[in-house]
């Protein structure tokens, strides 16, 4: 069998895009797990679940932080982007923190009632927030200031981020990328 340059690069690129799928594979089973803690000052409820890990999303983690960051206000509950939780697991490891201290969860989901309702208050609360997609939540971790926990939340970019200081925490969701505050 004659095979040209042109065949054999064809046959070692295959060959090589085999080799690194199965790494691939390989490195995703062995991803480390992902877990994150919240409190609520709201309730006094904390939670920590572990939502990946074996390569994919847990759905009983999922579940339990699902709950967590339900609306505390009417106790409704909706599936949270499981990118808004990766986000605040890649904003604690930025920052340093152990995958152990829960964040102060001070709003996950919102109900268009609520939304509706604070909304009615400040219009610093947006009309169609994130917030009511499960895609928003406003946090603080203790130790950290502030001010760091929002530079480190925009050196992400994983999405929108507003600083309300004098509320005591920062806005963290993952529609477009934008600031405020």
């Amino acid at each position: 069998m004659i095979v040209d340059d042109c065949g054999r690069r064809q046959v070692l690129g295959g060959a090589a895009a085999l080799v690194m799928m199965a790494l691939s594979a390989r490195v995703s089973a062995r991803a480390p797990e992902r877990r994150i803690g919240f409190s609520n000052p709201h309730n006094g409820e904390q939670y920590d679940a572990c939502y990946f890990s074996g390569g994919r999303y847990r759905e009983d983690g999922l579940a339990e932080l699902n709950h967590a960051m339900r609306d505390w206000r009417t106790g409704e509950a909706r599936r949270m982007d499981p990118r808004l939780l990766d986000l605040l697991v890649s904003l604690r490891d930025r920052l340093d923190v152990s995958p152990r201290k829960h964040l102060r969860l001070i709003s996950g989901y919102r109900c268009p009632r609520t939304n509706r309702a604070l909304h009615a208050r400040s219009y610093s609360v947006a009309s169609k927030s994130q917030h009511m997609l499960g895609k928003a939540s406003d946090i603080a971790i203790p130790g950290v200031a502030l001010h760091q926990l929002r530079k480190a939340a925009i050196s992400l970019r994983g999405g929108g981020v507003g600083y309300y200081p004098h509320d005591g925490f920062v806005h963290v969701d993952t529609g477009r990328v934008r600031q405020w505050g």
